[in-house]
């Protein structure tokens, strides 16, 4: 099945290790026939991925960025315009996460950190591909978003509003894009084991029981989501939240 994305230029942020999540989707954009640019703020792990990415015939390059940094994110979508073409395609996956304390004992620079990365990135990477978009008069956003968004995550507040946050700028972008041809969307994950490790032991005996399908996702079941949200086949379809998460937001028993 064709997806329409053939020589669009994407960017896919988070590239940096080639069996996670960042990576295949780049990889899976890239067989669907987009360039791809592969940001992270570790370039050799997105070096890798670029150069998986080129022996699949399709353009690519690494591109270094700390997303929580306004002037690294615009250097670095025009660095993507120069040497690949207009991006119209943004996939938001990069973000920190890391379980610190209850909210009274949460650190406020951990905080800060946190909201830095993991909601004022995505915010930046739209707004400098906006222009883009509009001018083309396509366009496709997605931010991937937790299910610590949607239903809180203990110790986890910066993380838990941030991923709460994503998915209300999708929506947003949406409603701004609507008529310049851009659609956006949020992909909501659960557990996605993005170290093909098969986890094993009660802590996640224990989580997988509370996910309906018994198994955890993987990378390649969220780039999937992805790329038909991204593709012309979903070009009526925006300012969702697509869960992709095997039920663990279902009521199990």
């Amino acid at each position: 099945m064709d997806l329409g994305l053939a020589g669009k230029v994407a960017i896919v942020t988070g590239t940096n290790r080639m069996t996670a999540m960042g990576a295949t989707i780049a990889l899976t954009l890239a067989r669907e026939g987009a360039d791809v640019a592969c940001v992270d703020i570790v370039q050799p792990g997105a070096e890798e991925v670029a150069q998986a990415i080129k022996g699949l015939g399709r353009r690519a390059i690494a591109v270094k960025a700390d997303q929580s940094d306004h002037e690294q994110v615009k250097a670095a979508v025009a660095q993507i315009k120069a040497e690949l073409g207009p991006p119209v395609v943004l996939v938001n996956n990069a973000a920190m996460m890391d379980p610190a304390a209850r909210i009274d004992k949460f650190p406020i620079d951990l905080f800060k950190t946190f909201i830095k990365i993991d909601i004022d990135g995505p915010y930046y990477w739209i707004r400098e591909v906006w222009s883009s978009m509009v001018e083309a008069k396509w366009g496709r956003i997605i931010n991937i978003a937790s299910i610590a968004g949607v239903q809180g995550s203990f110790g986890q507040v910066a993380y838990s509003s941030a991923k709460a946050g994503v998915i209300a700028m999708a929506k947003t972008a949406a409603l701004e894009g609507a008529r310049s041809g851009i659609t956006a969307n949020a992909v909501t994950l659960g557990v996605v084991d993005t170290k093909g490790t098969q986890q094993t032991g009660p802590q996640f005996d224990r989580i997988k029981q509370r996910i309906a399908m018994r198994e955890f996702g993987n990378p390649q079941d969220v780039a999937n989501a992805v790329a038909f949200l991204v593709s012309d086949k979903a070009s009526y379809i925006t300012g969702q939240d697509l869960h992709v998460m095997g039920g663990l937001d279902l009521f199990t028993f």
